[in-house]
């Protein structure tokens, strides 16, 4: 009996080495900051990088945010109300309202970042293994929120030629199983800078009507348009209004991505309730930065204006840079401040890693982020970058040149 015990104990005795999760073992690497310690490397070195890795945009974060934190006088920093303060939702209410979208206060989130509200979008809408459509390239981030909370991304491809603007309404649904919960689209696009139409923000609108489906409508970049382009919201499709949800951030619009206030709003019930108990999960927001992020979203279109007129500026340097270079392919983004670019190398990434290891011009090299995270079909994107044009007009100019000096050195 006592032998027999102790073959029962051993068979129960933990292995040696601990394991984590699938989960953490298959979630990728962020392309964008995966080589952000070659970064701080070169830095070491007393390099001059120009970081166009990561949209974090060298503007000023307006006064307007940065006094509500300096004159915070509370006496106590409190926890908050899971949904968000009456004060941020009611701000974000009116916000919405001045692009003639309208959202009561319950129908409205508040989130940490945009990040938040797409972990909980995704979360609500589908169980684990369930599907979401998402066209190619797309933000990385939505490639690492669907491993991490188990839900499929099926890509449906876009190209260079037609200025990554959707596919025909068949292609779409040839993607379209019985596990397809929702449409997922960023308008305008990161990482592309693609602004879609009225006619394909309709088409998208059928199929989730045909199909019902949820559509997941990531609108950060909203003001941020060019050449006489429009911006039309899911929100402008009546049709849609019980099945769509807006992820929204004040991150780039405001300058102010470590504030990490965003939201999520949907006129659908069920889907505020389930996210609303993922919010008490997480039990409340930051207190000061809510509170900070009132006076824009009160008020924001005088300071948006501003810098899509700056990002235009930007967006041209960077475009007029990258005609100069032999070899390189893109087309000229029509919102964000993003651009998908083809280069005449074999592996971008080994190229990346080439920029912050082993080159400079007059102690000066470029970062840039390997496109092949942006994609979820395997081989895709191997030779291309993304470039975020979130630094001043003469500094991309100049970027852009030593990108040049780059891909000559590279080659030989």
């Amino acid at each position: 009996m006592v032998s027999r015990l102790k073959l029962i104990n051993k068979s129960f005795m933990p292995k040696k080495t601990l394991k984590i999760s699938s989960r953490a073992i298959n979630t990728p690497l962020s392309p964008i900051r995966k080589f952000v310690p070659l970064l701080q490397l070169a830095k070491k070195k007393r390099l001059n990088v120009f970081e166009l890795h990561i949209g974090q945009p060298d503007l000023k974060t307006p006064s307007q945010i940065l006094n509500k934190i300096k004159n915070f006088n509370e006496k106590i920093i409190r926890y908050t109300p899971s949904n968000g303060i009456p004060e941020v939702q009611s701000a974000w209410k009116k916000y919405f309202k001045g692009f003639n979208i309208n959202f009561n206060e319950s129908e409205i989130v508040v989130t940490i970042g945009g990040s938040e509200a797409i972990f909980f979008a995704l979360s609500a809408i589908c169980d684990p293994k369930e599907e979401v459509i998402v066209f190619e390239p797309f933000y990385t981030n939505y490639n690492g929120i669907g491993s991490i909370v188990n839900v499929k991304l099926v890509p449906v491809r876009t190209f260079v030629k037609t200025g990554f603007h959707l596919p025909d309404k068949k292609s779409i649904e040839r993607k379209i199983s019985k596990k397809t919960k929702a449409i997922l689209i960023c308008n305008p696009s990161n990482p592309t800078g693609t602004v879609y139409s009225k006619k394909e923000l309709q088409m998208i609108v059928d199929i989730a009507n045909k199909y019902n489906l949820f559509i997941l409508a990531d609108e950060v970049y909203r003001e941020l348009v060019y050449d006489g382009q429009k911006h039309f919201s899911i929100m402008d499709f009546k049709k849609a209004h019980n099945r769509a949800v807006i992820l929204d951030s004040i991150s780039k619009r405001f300058s102010a991505c470590g504030v990490r206030i965003g939201c999520l709003a949907s006129k659908n019930k069920d889907l505020i309730a389930g996210v609303t108990k993922f919010a008490q999960a997480r039990l409340s927001l930051p207190m000061v930065e809510q509170v900070a992020a009132v006076p824009l979203l009160l008020s924001s279109k005088a300071y948006t204006r501003k810098i899509a007129k700056e990002y235009k500026k930007r967006r041209d340097a960077v475009y007029g840079g990258l005609q100069k270079i032999p070899g390189v392919q893109c087309l000229k983004p029509k919102g964000a401040f993003y651009i998908i670019v083809k280069l005449p190398v074999k592996d971008s990434e080994d190229f990346t890693r080439w920029l912050l290891t082993k080159f400079s011009y007059n102690n000066q090299t470029v970062m840039l982020a390997p496109a092949a995270g942006f994609y979820a079909t395997k081989g895709l994107g191997k030779d291309e970058v993304r470039i975020a044009f979130v630094l001043s007009a003469p500094k991309l100019k100049q970027a852009m040149y030593i990108l040049k000096i780059a891909l000559e050195q590279y080659k030989e």
